[in-house]
Parts: structure tokens; C-alpha cells; sequence
């Protein structure tokens, strides 16, 4: 209670300096605001990285999927004989292990008759393969030679062949010159490799590439019983099938798919140099901002001491400052990433939007940062003579 009285008393110095040069003020504003805005979209960019090329992954209805050694990830996978499905099954707590064809195809966009990339995924569409409720309430219809199910989260012009598809209107395209029919729609998103993602069954995915073979599959769905361990029979799996064939869970998939992204892809990289290059920046500006506010009250801060203020005091006064131009920074700072990040989403087709986590996340690191870079700048006051200041 002596504490929260002596606070209330306290005359708030900081604010006043601040409040005594407007013009300074809105300065350092923009300058906190723009390191955050920096921040922000970097992180989110990143973010929405990771998140476009592990959507396919975390839709899978599998708890453990097998791989070949040689994939790097879902746009660069090597295949392995099916007959690794067959010996799957014997593994206790295995219900199904079915297959899952995937390829990268060009094909001619049904509105503008312009060539995009899209991911193509085949499955027997006798069992559900993804956890897409729209894709599983369709599986009649892939069940029709070269039928597909178009993505109508997908980038590209595509507005008037999805309203087509909806009005169940017949829309047709071409892909290795072969007809394909868009018999329905489902919502995934598009990625950083592909524009679109089709569903297929296996029989219209190999009818596409004649020279695949059914028995080279590009990735093994297994479902286990109810109550089985995934962890136990992952490892019963690894100990049983031979070495052409890699076990992860669904979940190490998913951090497989991430972790090329992070550390082995170009654009991960440089990614990850962008938002190391934005902090860096950020430190930067908050520093000068608190610098050049300390320097141009040195003088004030000088008195402070000749009236007997201990530094103590000094960096009290300062942090009040860091504290109130990181929170009224951060105001801007958070307001227009959510508006860019909104603009890029629709010009882009990927997942990039404001998170609960990074907003936290960036306020208190500005906190933090402002905080540091006004104990930086005041080490001049601690050695700095009042009488030198006059």
C-alpha cells in the first residue's frame, strides 16, 4: 500500500518531457511504429510460410504416414513400393494403411485458359483419406474417371469457374491433354508451391501420369486402432519394414514439412534473414529514439542530480518514457499490419493474419527493447557532471 501511494504522488516527469515537445513526441512515435509494423510483417510472412506448406500435411486423417528416405517434402517426394503397406498391416494396432499418390501438374485455369501449377492428390476414394469434410461428402463423385475436386481457396483468377461449379454447371479444363472435369469444390488454400490443390482418385491420378506405376506411391496413411500408441507402433513399424521407407508420426510429419521450409528451402531462408534483418532494425531505431530523447534532456537530468537525484531516480524517469512510447507506439505499430495483412492475403491466397500470440509477442519485446535502449542511454548520465552541462 506505501508502494501504490508513494506511485500515485509521484509527479510523472517522464510523461511531461514528453509531452513538452510534440513534435519530438510524434517523431518517435512514427520511429517506434514503424519498427513494430516491420516487425509484424515479417513475422507474419514467415508464419504464413510454415503455415500454406504444411496445410496438406495436417489434413491427412492418418497417424502415421510413411515416406520414402529421399523426399524432401511434399513438393519434392520420392516413391516406395505399396507392398510396404501390405507389411504395415501386420504391425499390431494398425487398422488400414492405404496409399497416396502426389504430383505438381500444369494445367490450363478453366476462366482465364492461362497454365498455373497445381498439386494433384489421388486416393482411393473408397475410404476417406483427409479430415475435409466437403472432400469426404464428394467422394462419390471422383469415383468418375478424370473428376476432380477443385480448391477454391486457390490463387489465380478462378471466380467465375467456382460460381459455375456451384450453380452445377459442368466445367472442364485441360492437363496434359487430358480433359478434366471439375465435378466440386473444397476449401485448403493455396501454398508457396502450388497455386491450388486438386483431389483425385488413384485411378484418374495415374490415367494423368502413364508412365507412374501404381505400385510406387508417394506417401503411406495409416490409422490405427482405438487406443493404440502412436509412438509404439511407430517404432514396431521402424523395426519391421526395411530401410526404403521412413515412419513418422503425423505430427513429426508436419514438423518435417517445416523444417525444410526453415532450413534447407531459399525462401525459408530468406525468410528468416528478412525477420533476423527487421529486429535488428527495430533494436536500432528504439535506441536512437530513447538516445536522442535522453540527449536533448540531458540538461534537465543534469539539474535532477545537482538537486541530489540519485541515477537511480534518472533510469526511473527513462523507463517511464520507454514504457509510455513503446505502449502508444505499439497502437499504431499493431493497427496497420492488420490492415496489410489483410490486403496481402487476398493478393496472395496465403494465410496471413494477426495472432493473439504474435501481438503479445511484439509488445513485449518492444517493451523490453525500449526498456534496454533507455538504461543504454542514460549511461552518460551516470559519469556526467552537472556543473559541465552549464
Amino acid at each position: 500500500m506505501n508502494i501504490l501511494k508513494s506511485f500515485q504522488r509521484r509527479t510523472p516527469l517522464g510523461w511531461l518531457q514528453l509531452r513538452h515537445d510534440r513534435g519530438r513526441l510524434l517523431v518517435a512515435l512514427a520511429g517506434i511504429a514503424f519498427a513494430d509494423v516491420l516487425m509484424f510483417m515479417q513475422l507474419g510472412f514467415q508464419n504464413a510460410l510454415y503455415d500454406s506448406n504444411t496445410r496438406v500435411d495436417r489434413a491427412m486423417l492418418a497417424d502415421i504416414i510413411l515416406v520414402s528416405p529421399k523426399a524432401l517434402n511434399l513438393q519434392n517426394l520420392s516413391t516406395f513400393s505399396r507392398r510396404r503397406l501390405l507389411q504395415a498391416r501386420d504391425i499390431p494396432g494398425v487398422q488400414t494403411a492405404d496409399a497416396l499418390y502426389i504430383n505438381n501438374i500444369t494445367w490450363k485455369n478453366p476462366q482465364t485458359r492461362l497454365t498455373a501449377t497445381v498439386q494433384i492428390l489421388g486416393f482411393a476414394p473408397e475410404r476417406p483419406a483427409f479430415k475435409l469434410p466437403e472432400v469426404n461428402q464428394q467422394l462419390d463423385k471422383i469415383k468418375l474417371p478424370n473428376v476432380v475436386l477443385f480448391d477454391r481457396g486457390a490463387r489465380g483468377k478462378y471466380a467465375e469457374a467456382i460460381a459455375q461449379v456451384e450453380q452445377g454447371k459442368p466445367v472442364t479444363t485441360e492437363v496434359e491433354r487430358k480433359t478434366l472435369t471439375i465435378g466440386g469444390l473444397f476449401s485448403l488454400g493455396a501454398s508457396f508451391g502450388a497455386d491450388a490443390s486438386l483431389m483425385a482418385s488413384d485411378q484418374t491420378f495415374l490415367r494423368l501420369f502413364p508412365r507412374r506405376e501404381a505400385a510406387s506411391i508417394s506417401l503411406g496413411l495409416i490409422r490405427l486402432k482405438s487406443g493404440a500408441n502412436p509412438q509404439q507402433v511407430a517404432a514396431a513399424l521402424k523395426s519391421h519394414l526395411p530401410g526404403d521407407v521412413r515412419v513418422l508420426t503425423a505430427q513429426e510429419f508436419v514438423q518435417f514439412e517445416e523444417n525444410y521450409w526453415k532450413t534447407a528451402s531459399p525462401v525459408g531462408f530468406i525468410f528468416g534473414l528478412g525477420t533476423t534483418m527487421a529486429f535488428v532494425v527495430w533494436v536500432v531505431i528504439v535506441y536512437q529514439v530513447l538516445s536522442t530523447d535522453v540527449n536533448a534532456h540531458i540538461k534537465e537530468y543534469a539539474t535532477f542530480k545537482a538537486m541530489g537525484y540519485n541515477n537511480g531516480y534518472l533510469l526511473g524517469v527513462v523507463f517511464e518514457e520507454a514504457v509510455i512510447l513503446a505502449v502508444l507506439g505499439f497502437i499504431p505499430g499493431v493497427s496497420l499490419p492488420i490492415v496489410l495483412y489483410q490486403f496481402a492475403a487476398k493478393a496472395t491466397a496465403l494465410p496471413i493474419f494477426m495472432t493473439l500470440s504474435r501481438v503479445v509477442l511484439v509488445l513485449m519485446l518492444t517493451l523490453l527493447m525500449c526498456m534496454m535502449s533507455g538504461a543504454i542511454a542514460t549511461r552518460k548520465l551516470q559519469s556526467a557532471d552537472p556543473a559541465d552541462m552549464f
